[in-house]
């Protein structure tokens, strides 16, 4: 595939013929075929640039892409998986000048792209660019190797987007819980008082799940997928809320799981179930401070523009990382619209983010 893309350097234009490859092969996480495919092109593209094409392993029945050493000083971290079901963002390729669109180009399949041409110049033996499919819902899979690995390594650099240019210096840890309320079936214009309304029992948990967020320290507890009932005439017996919550502080993020697995209903007779937990812990700022440093020594030096460090809601692998060693997060793509149908990203950022990534993992193994 031969694609003109006006003024771009030799390299940037490699970059996307490559990326628009990996775009286009639509991985959402939810689909294991996809997401096998996807790998099977990183793997192709891996071997067209290095003569390398590393590994496709099998964790827990998911596929990870895997190009490097096997005990790692570094680890370049990245996912191919997406939110977008095949067929859902189009046109799945775009190009609109500096703007190019497509379903997971900025979260996060251009971050990959850049850490695979950064190890153009690295000793493949203390580097190793491992990429998940499972991500997206919480890496459940491949969380126990990420710690594993991490806890060898001397750095872990993430290849998520950036932030309007920034690095993430601290995000927050999320939770994920699903709540199910059971209460009793009846005909709901006969005799209502017999059954027990999940609906209404469900919405009194709503107000007390609500009232456990803590804006001051950026605790939210965040009701979002709510089914309820069979049929319009039956008072329903079932209702089954999923709960996002996230904090900035572990000891909140307990302190709110906690009080989701105590919750009860009103009804004497009804009952509360509860699945689920702390997902990621929060990416403190003292696991990113030294390789910020590092790294905005670099950028000032290669002249990158826009920098800077955010904290940020949102949580990625990094979290499972910065338990165990320093990590850097965000080192992706420049664009923006993640999960929203203007996903994009700047092609003019991909050559100097990939050098300055290049020379941070020179600079992490000095």
């Amino acid at each position: 595939m031969s694609t003109t893309y006006g003024r771009m350097s030799a390299m940037s234009e490699s970059m996307l013929t490559h990326l628009r490859l990996l775009v286009e092969s639509e991985s959402p996480t939810e689909d294991l075929p996809a997401c096998r495919r996807v790998v099977e092109v990183a793997s192709s593209i891996s071997a067209e640039l290095h003569g390398n094409a590393g590994e496709i392993l099998e964790i827990e029945g998911r596929p990870i892409f895997w190009l490097g050493g096997k005990n790692p000083q570094v680890i370049l971290l990245a996912h191919l998986d997406t939110v977008w079901p095949i067929g859902s963002f189009q046109p799945s390729w775009s190009v609109d000048g500096d703007l190019v669109r497509g379903p997971g180009i900025y979260d996060m399949k251009a971050g990959f792209i850049q850490a695979l041409y950064a190890m153009k110049n690295s000793d493949f033996t203390k580097v190793a660019l491992i990429a998940t499919t499972d991500e997206e819902t919480g890496s459940l899979s491949s969380r126990a190797l990420i710690e594993e690995m991490s806890k060898k390594a001397k750095a872990v650099l993430v290849l998520e987007s950036a932030i309007d240019g920034k690095v993430k210096i601290g995000r927050k840890g999320t939770s994920m819980y699903r709540i199910s309320l059971h209460g009793r079936a009846a005909h709901a214009g006969l005799e209502p008082e017999k059954g027990i309304n999940a609906t209404i029992e469900m919405a009194s948990l709503i107000r007390d799940l609500i009232s456990l967020e803590n804006p001051q320290l950026g605790t939210s507890v965040v009701p979002t997928t709510l089914t309820s009932g069979s049929t319009t005439n039956t008072v329903p017996a079932l209702a089954v809320l999923d709960v996002d919550s996230r904090s900035f502080s572990l000891a909140e993020m307990e302190r709110i799981d906690n009080a989701i697995h105590a919750l009860k209903a009103e009804h004497p007779e009804a009952r509360v179930e509860v699945s689920g937990g702390i997902n990621r812990p929060p990416l403190e700022k003292r696991a990113t401070k030294l390789l910020y440093e590092k790294a905005s020594v670099i950028a000032e030096k290669f002249n990158i523009t826009p920098w800077g460090g955010a904290v940020v809601g949102g949580a990625s692998d990094g979290n499972f990382a910065g338990i165990h060693t320093d990590v850097l997060d965000g080192l992706g793509a420049v664009g923006g619209g993640a999960h929203a149908d203007n996903e994009h990203i700047l092609a003019s950022h991909l050559e100097p983010r990939t050098q300055l990534l290049s020379a941070l993992i020179n600079e992490i193994l000095l």
